[in-house]
């Protein structure tokens, strides 16, 4: 089996894959991004079918790897030295391969009953966790304001481990707006509001949660019909706020299941 190898920053492959590493506006201009680890790639394959590259190391490889790789033989194969693949990947420790695609597209449901709205979510590695959750729980469409982190950044996907490949996500999104236009109850999530254990969730139902350090904006939280929070005991302030998520999100899988 062989690869093309590159050695040279300069190389124009490289530069494009560094731009889609690096930047969302890139990512949405060529409809493309990156997945990290073989299990993201087994698992776009299994939704949306073969990647447009895959790209590994120098001198690194795993069984997992090797075997993928020849399971997809007909795929194209680029070599980077080790340095240059640790500039494309979002982790510390390399997993060995990354793939090239194109960014899919899931058909949002017409009038979800369970949904997630997020805002302002900063760090990549929390969204996708929230993700995750998002689709464990059954959430059927995810809504992320303008100020939200990529969710199709390496860093979200990694975190989200499958999740943006089975959940309808919409980006850029008028959080008022969606709040407004939802055929439910809708639920922001404060430190303050009233315990989230008393709330009927059986019905239509959106949950609404903010920033990890500042929480939501007071304008969100007025258009919600409810104010709600996770019951805490000892000196805890909050909790992250992918944790939090999930327990909102799996309080009404407990009461629906």
């Amino acid at each position: 089996m062989t690869f093309k190898h590159i050695t040279s920053r300069d190389n124009v492959l490289f530069k494009q894959l560094k731009k889609l590493a690096d930047s969302s506006r890139e990512r949405r201009k060529q409809n493309q991004t990156l997945l990290d680890g073989a299990h993201l790639v087994n698992a776009y394959i299994d939704h949306f079918g073969m990647p447009e590259l895959l790209i590994i190391p120098e001198g690194f490889s795993t069984n997992e790897v090797t075997g993928l790789i020849q399971n997809l033989s007909d795929i194209p194969t680029v070599m980077f030295t080790t340095l240059m693949f640790a500039e494309l990947t979002p982790v510390a420790s390399p997993t060995g391969i990354l793939a090239l695609i194109n960014t899919p597209v899931i058909e949002t449901p017409a009038a979800p009953e369970f949904v997630l709205m997020l805002e302002d979510i900063q760090d990549p590695g929390n969204l996708g966790s929230m993700l995750r959750s998002a689709a464990a729980a059954g959430v059927q469409t995810v809504y992320l304001s303008e100020g939200c982190t990529d969710a199709w950044s390496p860093k979200s996907l990694r975190g989200g481990q499958g999740a943006q490949f089975v959940l309808p996500i919409i980006e850029r999104a008028d959080l008022l707006e969606t709040i407004s236009e939802f055929a439910g109850n809708t639920y922001a999530t404060t430190l303050s509001g009233q315990c989230i254990y008393s709330f009927d969730l059986s019905q239509p139902t959106a949950f609404i949660i903010g920033n990890e350090g500042t929480g939501l904006n007071q304008d969100t939280i007025k258009a919600a019909n409810h104010a709600v929070s996770i019951p805490m005991h000892g000196q805890v302030e909050s909790l992250n706020a992918a944790a939090a998520t999930s327990i909102f999100l799996f309080e009404r899988v407990r009461q629906t299941v």
